[in-house]
């Protein structure tokens, strides 16, 4: 029986790529992307949990246990998932004798030995049942049955036809390459005639001076390819860089039009990798495939001068080149897993080194220089194990194709000296015959990197198309409201939310809040409580579980996010600083930069007298993520960045919790003028920022235990005095 088997895009796509399989054996296709959103992926991964959840919602009827192997071989219904050295899942498809066969997303198909098999899956140790391991059982429902492998409206992919539009623009350019190309050909096909007229003619007669002018004419003629080569070669490069150009900036935009859930489950290191499938892309579209087209083009050509010379000659030659495709072609299923497992280790190993150059200081404070060095080595020991089979496999298939190319080779002179010593041939006919199969076996190869190449390229376009289909956060098709009130009630009604699946904790539960127009609220609590979340729900970023956020009369969701964002002046905990200049980065949400408006956020934001002592000024360059400048000057510059978009929304999440006290009394005070007629939300710690909220909610474990001002909660003496008490001496 087949086993259906999928490879992981990346590292952590392990638990969907398996559910993905068991979909398949049910015969069912569903998306990987699809099945990703199902499971609420995060950058750690998904659970044995998640996975449930996600098969129950596509119609499966799931059973997580803890079993023995006995009871896995007899009792479990195959095929289920398997929690693999408690940190993969795989596929266990059949277990028959002292073997097992899985379906590994990271490897393929494998069959282990029960004693391999063992030390991979036993997880627990019982002292009556004895070592059991975690397994996930599937049984498809009705619902599962009847339900469409594709969902609608998410099947925009980006196909081979898609691609040859990005050369489109460039036609003319590559007309004229394929014409250079045409003329380099026309010219090789006299070099036979010239190499055999100089034998058969010249060395024949012993005419010096005909041999002359035949070398003479071949020096011109290589002189001409030289020439046609050098411009082609450059006009290839002038198209290869606008193709590749276009094709990196394209998928850019869809990146930031994908939603912040998206890059929740990205490591940096995974999008890096996509990138680079440009290369091949690009590569694929602008050089393979003209050389491809011309290298046609050549054995046809050749192959008929060759059939005037010999048919018996040009039989074996193409017999000899279809079994020589014929081996390549065997190596390129194991050559394509290997390429998966290439991309997954060196996305880990970008990821590492990024974690590596940017944390360089905790690394340092905790002496973990030689533990990180050992992480970064282990990767590359992977990628070094990966690179060994890949040379192990490129060795038995160029060993196979050298013996099987040069049989031919040997048979084809054989022949032809053959019909050399019978008289059916001269031998200048013999040396050009022997340039024409010279000549011909330069397309064969071409053909063999032809297929290996746009394997590559449906591997890439694989792993770029699970992005490509991913809905925008927002679409023209949604019709989405773009006039943004700028004096609006803003009201929580029952909102709850989670951030995996649905059997996944709440983060806020129930949240009932009234947001008067042109008022401060202030939202306190505990760490963890879930202050953060509920800005970033207000902000788009994500979509309650439960409940409505309403926006005057309307839901938010009904107004564009972009437009809604263009109306706030937001200050997060992890904002970004840019490397680039203050001033830009002040000014980040115009094309323009308005000096006028930075320099008045700046003021507001006590960073006046910062900028003015530095050497440029405002056009000071600062490192990414504000390297070289203090938490402190960073913080300030992220809240004159929401000063300058001079929004009625201000929302700031521990905007102030790195400034010393005089700062944040002169940011306070200076903000207090700002704030007037704007509608504010504020979440902080200290006291000094919130005292004068017009309004103070208090969430404990993401739900409000208490509302009101600072007078009447300290009056209470409930969770919000116990807050502040240690910051504030309140003569009691």
């Amino acid at each position: 029986m087949r086993f259906p088997c999928y490879i992981q895009h990346d590292s952590r796509d392990c638990g969907p790529t398996c559910l993905r399989m068991i979909a398949k054996y049910y015969g069912k296709d569903f998306p990987l992307h699809y099945l990703k959103e199902k499971c609420f992926q995060r950058k750690s991964g998904t659970s044995m949990l998640d996975l449930s959840s996600a098969a129950e919602n596509i119609g499966f009827r799931t059973h997580g246990v803890k079993v023995t192997f006995e009871q896995l071989s007899i009792d479990v219904t195959l095929p289920c998932i398997i929690s693999w050295n408690q940190n993969h899942f795989i596929v266990v498809y059949r277990i028959s004798g002292r073997r097992v066969t899985v379906g590994d997303p990271a490897q393929g198909i494998l069959k282990y030995h029960i004693d391999d098999f063992l030390k991979g899956w036993i997880s627990v140790s019982d002292p009556i049942r004895g070592e059991m391991g975690i397994a996930l059982t599937f049984e498809p429902t009705a619902l599962f049955t009847n339900a469409d492998s594709i969902p609608k409206g998410k099947i925009d992919r980006i196909g081979f036809a898609r691609l040859v539009g990005y050369v489109r623009p460039y036609l003319k350019y590559v007309t004229f390459i394929v014409i250079t190309l045409i003329l380099g050909s026309a010219a090789s096909l006299v070099f036979p005639a010239l190499t055999q007229s100089v034998v058969d003619i010249g060395i024949e007669n012993s005419d010096l001076r005909f041999i002359a002018m035949v070398l003479a004419a071949q020096l011109v003629l290589i002189l001409g390819q030289a020439t046609n080569e050098i411009v082609k070669n450059w006009i290839m490069l002038n198209v290869s860089v606008r193709v590749n150009l276009s094709l990196v900036s394209d998928f850019l935009g869809k990146l930031m039009r994908l939603p912040i859930s998206f890059f929740d489950s990205k490591r940096v290191g995974d999008l890096m990798q996509r990138i680079g499938d440009f290369t091949r892309i690009q590569e694929f579209l602008t050089e393979i495939l003209i050389s491809i087209i011309m290298a046609g083009i050549a054995i046809i050509v050749y192959g008929i001068i060759m059939a005037g010379y010999s048919l018996p000659i040009l039989s074996v030659f193409i017999g000899g080149s279809i079994v020589y495709i014929a081996w390549i072609s065997i190596f390129l299923k194991r050559r394509k897993k290997l390429d998966y497992m290439r991309f997954q280790q060196a996305a880990s190993s970008n990821s590492n080194v990024i974690q590596l150059i940017t944390g360089m200081q905790e690394i340092k404070l905790n002496n973990s220089e030689r533990k990180k060095q050992w992480e970064w080595e282990q990767i590359q020991a992977r990628l070094y194990d990966i690179s060994i089979k890949s040379l192990s496999l490129s060795q038995a298939q160029q060993i196979g194709g050298l013996l099987i190319d040069q049989s031919k080779n040997v048979i084809i002179s054989f022949i032809a000296a053959y019909s050399v010593v019978s008289g059916n041939m001269t031998l200048g006919m013999m040396i050009a015959l022997q340039y024409i199969v010279g000549q011909m076996n330069a397309p064969v190869s071409q053909f063999v990197s032809f297929m290996e190449s746009i394997q590559d390229t449906r591997i890439s376009l694989e792993r770029l198309n699970e992005i490509q289909q991913i809905q925008d956060e927002e679409s023209a098709k949604d019709n989405r409201i773009m006039n943004i009130p700028d004096y609006a009630d803003i009201c929580f009604k029952n909102v709850s939310f989670q951030y995996g699946g649905p059997r996944s904790a709440k983060v806020l539960k129930d949240i009932n809040i009234s947001i008067r127009p042109g008022q401060t609220t202030a939202i306190v609590g505990v760490s963890g409580s879930g202050k953060t979340t509920l800005l970033k729900l207000l902000l788009g970023f994500y979509q309650p579980s439960g409940g409505d956020i309403l926006l005057g009369d309307q839901p938010l969701k009904n107004y564009s996010d972009r437009a809604w964002r263009s109306r706030c002046g937001a200050v997060m905990q992890d904002g970004f600083i840019f490397s680039d200049t203050i001033a830009s980065n002040i000014a980040a949400s115009d094309d323009e930069i308005d000096m006028d408006k930075v320099r008045e956020a700046a003021r507001l934001a006590n960073l006046d007298d910062f900028i003015s002592n530095l050497p440029m000024g405002y056009n000071t360059q600062i490192g990414m993520e504000g390297n070289g400048l203090s938490n402190g000057q960073k913080q300030r510059i992220l809240i004159a960045r929401a000063i300058y978009k001079d929004a009625p929304y201000i929302l700031f999440d521990e905007a102030t919790n790195s400034l010393d006290a005089n700062n944040e009394r002169t940011i306070m005070e200076n903000l207090s003028s700002f704030l007037e007629g704007r509608t504010a939300v504020i979440v902080a710690h200290r006291l000094s920022t919130v005292r004068n909220a017009d309004n103070i909610v208090v969430l404990d474990k993401g739900m409000i235990v208490e509302q009101g001002t600072h007078t009447e909660l300290v009056n209470r003496k409930a969770e919000y005095y116990s807050l502040i008490k240690n910051q504030l001496e309140l003569g009691l």
